[in-house]
């Protein structure tokens, strides 16, 4: 139903114009807000935190600009997949470039801010010859991931639907693989799907926060540099992607690897909270993230 839904609209936005989806898309997002108060609850608490001398209807329109801007997410993506109606600025690329002449790839640190699946179309607009590999949830009951999964495709971006667990030993060695051919392994940093998902404990906006040790027991394993990569709205049909110098994860030992890892994901951790602090309204979390105790 949903993928039917999503396609009907996007033919009637190609015919009657693209306020068809964006009304489409005002009226998904307001819906959600009104009828989901669990995640409201979430995002009002989550804005507590980052804003704790804001009062209540403060953090409500905080919560209210997230929802809605979490649907242009989908808006943009189909501005670029129909039209490629968008536009960009970029920081740091030079960083990237510096890597790939050196023959070797690298690791993209994804998060759940901005749009990354707008990201990965730029990327690759920006250097059409880029080898890109996907890590992305096998989320097979999700028609909606579908789509994304197959215009990604269509772009040249090869993608993994790995297990939602994440990181099984098939999965690093392929990417480790990928990696040594002068390709770049892009993986979400943010987002741990299950219990036993392997994670790492960092210290996030003064709260302890579990985030996936994957990615950076690749870059440990591997040798390659690690990029955190954003890409945020800055405007109607604009983005702005940001990639951060590379951090290298090594360990002399492997008595030494857990810290080393957990360095990383520390590293993360702090790129990730000054960057939401200035683009705090493109968080799109929607279950909790954070542990309620405070460090």
């Amino acid at each position: 139903m949903k993928n039917f839904l999503y396609r009907l609209v996007s033919r009637l936005s190609k015919s009657a114009g693209l306020w068809v989806f964006a009304a489409y898309a005002w009226i998904v997002s307001t819906g959600f807000f009104l009828f989901s108060p669990m995640r409201v609850r979430n995002s009002v608490r989550f804005y507590r935190i980052l804003f704790p001398d804001r009062g209540t209807m403060f953090l409500l329109w905080c919560a209210w600009r997230q929802f809605h801007n979490f649907a242009e997410v989908f808006f943009d993506r189909f501005l670029l997949q129909e039209f490629s109606k968008i536009s960009y600025t970029s920081e740091g690329w030079e960083h990237l470039e510096k890597a790939r002449r050196q023959g070797r790839g690298g690791i993209l640190l994804m998060s759940h801010m901005g749009n990354w699946e707008v990201a990965a179309h730029l990327l690759k607009q920006k250097d059409e010859d880029l080898n890109l590999l996907l890590y992305m949830g096998a989320k097979h009951k999700e028609q909606l991931e579908r789509i994304q999964k197959e215009s990604l495709r269509h772009s040249g971006i090869k993608i993994i639907a790995a297990d939602e667990g994440g990181g099984s030993p098939l999965d690093i060695v392929e990417g480790v693989r990928f990696i040594d051919s002068g390709g770049l392994v892009s993986m979400t940093g943010d987002l741990v799907w299950k219990e036993e998902q392997r994670t790492v404990l960092v210290t996030f906006l003064g709260h302890e926060a579990l985030l996936p040790a994957t990615p950076h027991l690749l870059a440990l394993l591997s040798g390659a540099p690690l990029f955190v990569f954003f890409a945020f709205r800055s405007g109607k049909g604009q983005y702005h992607f940001t990639l951060s110098e590379p951090i290298r994860v090594e360990a002399p030992s492997r008595a030494e690897r857990t810290e080393a890892i957990r360095r990383c994901a520390q590293r993360y951790a702090d790129i990730l909270e000054e960057t939401l602090r200035a683009n705090p309204l493109q968080w799109y979390h929607f279950e909790p993230f954070l542990d309620s105790k405070q460090k």
